[in-house]
């Protein structure tokens, strides 16, 4: 496909704006580094000085050099034990922001009478709070076994699964377009790692917000430069 530079830093291919906003029904967003300015597991690890060691993890994972994400993140939330509560409290309080524009396009989306999913394959502590924020109406992550305060270097089982990955994205962005009653083709994907190609290539409209090369070239579009919102300079 050809990919075609319609503004500075945002890119279209496969696609030909202006699309209407009305005609999708659900937008589906990652968390770390699409939603929210950080990557929170690589921030927890700052606390027990293990930053470099954890974000090389995650780097490799974003970029698709690492295959099975379940096992990397395990191997990063197991970096992680020992870490309080306290710390991760920390983090979101003075870390944690919301990308530019997030906010402005989540509501331009509900306006339009759009419902609105996170799927992420950080964690409950920071995506709860971002969905409460947010006014998201479906959420799914993984959840940090917590004892006596501390992170226990392990995460819970669900009642859906063990880990949400890349497949487990997809079926929720699948499964919720069901309990809905439309069809994937009326859903948007937005994300910027490797581990959000699945939910993309479901999606009938697939957004790449300043993503690893192997996103970008995949999606329908690429937000290069600038917020979440440019997104509406797509979509009217």
């Amino acid at each position: 496909m050809q990919a075609t530079e319609i503004s500075p830093g945002l890119v279209i291919q496969g696609v030909t704006p202006p699309l209407n906003l009305r005609d999708f029904k659900l937008i589906a967003f990652d968390m770390d580094s699409t939603l929210i300015n950080i990557e929170c597991v690589d921030e927890i690890a700052d606390a027990v000085g293990r930053k470099a060691e954890v974000a090389a993890i995650t780097e490799a994972s974003m970029r698709g050099e690492i295959a099975d994400f379940k096992e990397s993140l395990r191997q990063r939330v197991a970096l992680l034990k020992g870490v309080s509560v306290d710390s991760m409290e920390a983090v979101y309080r003075e870390r944690l922001q919301l990308n530019p524009g997030a906010a402005d396009l989540i509501a331009a989306c509900k306006k339009a009478g759009m419902k609105v999913l996170l799927v992420s394959g950080g964690f409950t502590f920071f995506a709860d709070r971002v969905r409460d924020r947010l006014g998201i109406d479906f959420a799914r992550s993984n959840v940090l076994e917590v004892q006596d305060g501390v992170l226990t270097g392990r995460m819970v089982d669900q009642p859906w699964g063990d880990i949400c990955d890349g497949e487990e994205k997809r079926k929720m962005l699948l499964e919720t377009c069901k309990q809905l009653g439309i069809s994937p083709k009326q859903a948007i994907a937005t994300g910027d790692g490797a581990n959000d190609l699945p939910m993309m290539g479901e999606a009938g409209l697939s957004v790449a917000y300043h993503a690893k090369p192997k996103v970008r070239a995949q999606a329908m579009v690429a937000i290069n430069s600038g917020g979440l919102d440019r997104l509406l300079d797509v979509l009217k």
